[in-house]
């Protein structure tokens, strides 16, 4: 089987002759669907609440009937997600959990999209996106109904699209693909809050890449932030300036967010009010950032790219068996990854490579929140974005860096095989006891 894989792989993405030039929509439909196909497997085992479900799900069924405010530390938009999956296919893991798949499956592509636009080459986006599809952190959370795989899927999607805009050959163009880059990241904020500052980043990069492109071209500070340069015009974003992009980024994104909060206006209890809609998150925020007692599984930030304390969202016997799942992260890539990052870092600094440097920066951006943000407990589970951004610059830096070798296809091959180890306690399947978990906990601090 695995052979089959790697020759499949190998047919998609080596270097193509101009006359068979690899499309990139096909290498990313044929990723779309064995994605979902993976995640989807199986879904509705355990037919039973897992994990942090048990806050979710309930709050998805007072969303449906509008019955009063739950679970408010944290916005609407992924709860309503869960509420539509109920809706449209019952109140069951399947419906609880169908959305979650797609959201896995939208993760997948961005990483591809992303990977992609930053280098215009297919090989190394299809292994960026094979990175994420094989990463656990992205395989566990597309199967569990929880609000951090829909605001991952937003980000990723919401970058992308911004990376687009910057490609885009007329004004119009990339103006479009920025509000619509906005709206996402909109979307990925009201998923959750910790997406809130790839709004800044946003800002950042645009200024950052006009700064560097009037370098390069001798061009002022002025004519690098003005929509149209007085000779020529920008390479990227064209037509766009920097003040209008910038406040067009905010209030889209911002208006997105608060647009998501409309059933809240019709709760028979506790009802928001344009009044309250802002003095409300605040509320949330005295949720989110109060003092929490003690959990077995809590970590501190420190630890999450070591791999040092996992999660069991599921271990005991349900559905005639006994069943695990783990969230893990993939050896493969969350240790690669961080040598990636440092290849991408010493690099892009010498050498000046923005796309290295963004490639790095992702994952930072993503990781150094948690070390700043005032939260009592931490859990390997955040880290679940800059998981999927260690993808971004593993298979960036295997691209730039391999020489000719097949890096890629090997640290691949090790990621895969680690995957169809661990898949037993991924997935949940029948174990054959209590003790089972044994055999996936190598180190003491992973049972």
């Amino acid at each position: 089987m695995k052979a089959t894989l790697f020759g499949w792989i190998e047919r998609r993405v080596s270097p193509p002759s101009p006359k068979t030039a690899t499309s990139p929509y096909r290498a990313a439909a044929l990723i779309a669907l064995l994605a979902q196909l993976l995640f989807s497997y199986r879904l509705t085992v355990p037919t039973k609440l897992m994990f942090d479900e048990v806050h979710y799900v309930p709050a998805a069924r007072m969303l449906i009937a509008l019955s009063g405010p739950r679970n408010i530390e944290h916005p609407l938009l992924a709860k309503e997600i869960i509420a539509g999956g109920i809706l449209l296919l019952g109140d069951n893991s399947l419906g609880w959990r169908f959305f979650s798949t797609l959201a896995g499956t939208a993760t997948v592509l961005g990483v591809f999209a992303i990977v992609w636009l930053m280098l215009g080459r297919v090989r190394p986006a299809v292994f960026g996106a094979l990175f994420a599809l094989f990463n656990f952190t992205v395989f566990v959370q597309a199967r569990i109904a929880m609000l951090d795989g829909f605001m991952a899927a937003f980000t990723l999607l919401g970058v992308a699209s911004l990376l687009w805009a910057m490609r885009a050959e007329t004004s119009r163009g990339a103006w479009g693909r920025w509000i619509l880059g906005s709206v996402l990241l909109g979307l990925a904020v009201a998923a959750k809050w910790i997406a809130a500052p790839f709004v800044a980043y946003a800002a950042i990069g645009f200024v950052v890449v006009r700064l560097a492109e009037a370098q390069r071209t001798g061009r002022s500070v002025y004519a690098a932030l003005n929509a149209q340069p007085a000779r020529g015009r920008h390479r990227h974003w064209p037509g766009m300036a920097a003040i209008p992009a910038i406040l067009m980024l905010g209030v889209v994104s911002i208006a997105t967010y608060f647009a998501t909060f409309a059933p809240a206006f019709f709760y028979t209890i506790e009802p928001l009010t344009w009044r309250t809609l802002l003095p409300f998150q605040l509320t949330m925020y005295g949720q989110q950032t109060q003092v929490l007692p003690s959990h077995t599984y809590q970590s501190r930030w420190w630890s999450w790219p070591l791999m040092l304390r996992p999660i069991w969202y599921l271990y005991e016997r349900t559905d005639g068996a006994q069943r695990g799942v783990l969230m893990i992260g993939n050896l493969a890539i969350l240790w690669g990854g961080l040598v990636a990052i440092a290849a991408c870092l010493y690099r892009g600094v010498r050498a000046r490579d923005l796309r290295l440097l963004a490639a790095a920066g992702l994952w930072i951006g993503s990781y150094v929140v948690w070390i700043v943000i005032p939260k009592s407990l931490g859990f390997f589970y955040y880290y679940y974005l800059p998981s999927i951004f260690l993808c971004v610059a593993l298979a960036v830096a295997l691209d730039r860096f391999r020489r000719g070798r097949q890096w890629d296809m090997a640290v691949l091959g090790a990621a895969v095989a680690l995957f169809a180890v661990f898949y037993p306690i991924l997935s949940g399947v029948p174990l054959w006891g209590p003790k089972a978990f044994r055999v996936w906990t190598w180190f003491p601090s992973w049972v």
